[in-house]
């Protein structure tokens, strides 16, 4: 009789736990489609973009600048949306929003097979408009179910969905770089992918209220909110992360393909060493005890991926760019884990809103990133001295934010 009690009662706790772990998986999946496909998939398509003769560095640039330019407008019309919150509730507009930009990243990823370059910048506009909407709708719809069901430190799954994506993405343009394939058969595989990952997450994204909404509502009304001049450094540096990495991200393989020995199989590797990283650190920064300075964590974070940007520019070689790579992504997502976590502290009431914020100064700095390669690539005597000169900007910007964390923590101490 006890046994048999003890057993229903351990019934309804093990199907939450089983449906928070499900959740977490779709959020993951859908943001291995809209960031590793979407924003990501262009890193290792653009090296045999540029062997097609289809695009130079400088249009290359600029097409991946129209894709930032997106996130960044996507960012803004998440924070413009309060009708969508109003007509459906939050979470259930923030369903709608996932399936929808899913959708979006499937069509406009397979547009890019069609051969007119001029609708390239449009459709790259495009895929960054709906991954930021997809990455704002999901980590808002999959945590807000994950406090429901009291699983929220699943959150860090989520976050691992870039990495994976990064990691599908990159392996499957080095084997089609091997077998000799076009960056038109690159960006229609990839289509493919993000319909069938697309489909397998597509039910769960339900249009249902969130029963613990008003509670959460409750328990930030008594937060006090941090200083707004704290809140100003957060928001600068969490951009500076954005230009930061950027540089690196967008031209790893270009950068590292010039350096190695021509027929080296390594450079197609070191965008999916970057991609197993962000994985590795996403479920990383879940074991991290919630009592930590997160901003603390967040200076930390920035610099290794200062160091690792540096690491390629003193040990140009294979080793140096294979473990620069793993160094680059390991704090990828969990500066933005660590952020959007802090954001939430140090500002509850305006829930989303700040977020979204965060979000668009990080595609600020995203969009000044390649710009500035391509118009140093022009004063520089070489490709390489003006990708050294990126490179080491870029690094200096990381530092720079890891400093202002440091004076966040040292003016604010008690907060």
């Amino acid at each position: 009789m006890d046994s048999s009690s003890s057993s229903c009662a351990a019934d309804p706790a093990n199907l939450q736990a089983t449906q928070a772990l499900h959740i977490a998986w779709a959020g993951m999946v859908a943001l291995a489609v809209a960031m590793g496909i979407g924003r990501f998939a262009f890193t290792p398509l653009l090296p045999m973009m540029l062997h097609d003769g289809v695009v130079d560095i400088a249009a290359g640039s600029w097409l991946a600048t129209a894709n930032y330019f997106g996130y960044l407008v996507g960012a803004l019309l998440f924070m413009s949306l309060p009708w969508l919150g109003r007509r459906l509730g939050p979470m259930p507009g923030h369903a709608l929003l996932v399936r929808g930009g899913l959708v979006a990243t499937v069509l406009l990823t397979a547009g890019l097979v069609l051969p007119w370059p001029l609708l390239w910048p449009t459709l790259r506009f495009g895929a960054g408009v709906a991954s930021a909407l997809v990455f704002l709708g999901t980590t808002n719809w999959c945590m807000g179910r994950l406090m429901e069901l009291g699983q929220p430190a699943l959150g860090g799954l989520i976050f691992c969905g870039p990495g994976v994506g990064i990691v599908l993405t990159g392996l499957s343009a080095s084997a089609m770089v091997a077998a000799g394939w076009t960056a038109a058969a690159g960006w229609a595989v990839f289509a493919v992918l993000a319909v069938g990952m697309s489909a397998v997450v597509w039910a769960t994204f339900q249009r249902r209220a969130g029963a613990a909404a008003p509670q959460t509502a409750t328990a930030q009304a008594v937060v006090t909110p941090g200083p707004m001049a704290q809140r100003s450094l957060l928001a600068l540096a969490y951009g500076l992360a954005g230009f930061g990495y950027i540089i690196t991200a967008t031209f790893l393989p270009v950068i590292a393909r010039a350096a190695l020995p021509q027929g080296s199989l390594w450079p197609d590797l070191f965008w999916p060493l970057f991609g197993a990283g962000v994985a590795l650190g996403a479920w990383l920064s879940t074991r991290i005890s919630g009592a930590r300075d997160r901003r603390v964590l967040l200076g930390l974070a920035y610099l290794v991926q200062a160091s690792a940007i540096v690491l390629g520019l003193v040990w140009p070689g294979r080793s140096g760019f294979a473990l620069g790579s793993l160094l680059l992504g390991l704090p990828f997502t969990a500066i933005t884990f660590f952020a959007l976590y802090e954001a939430r502290r140090q500002w509850p009431a305006a829930g989303a809103s700040f977020t979204g914020l965060l979000t668009a100064l990080y595609g600020l700095g995203q969009i000044a990133g390649p710009p500035l390669v391509a118009w140093l690539l022009t004063q520089a005597a070489s490709p390489a001295q003006g990708f050294n000169w990126a490179l080491g900007l870029a690094a200096l910007g990381l530092v720079v934010g890891a400093s202002l964390y440091g004076v966040m923590r040292w003016r604010w101490a008690d907060y």
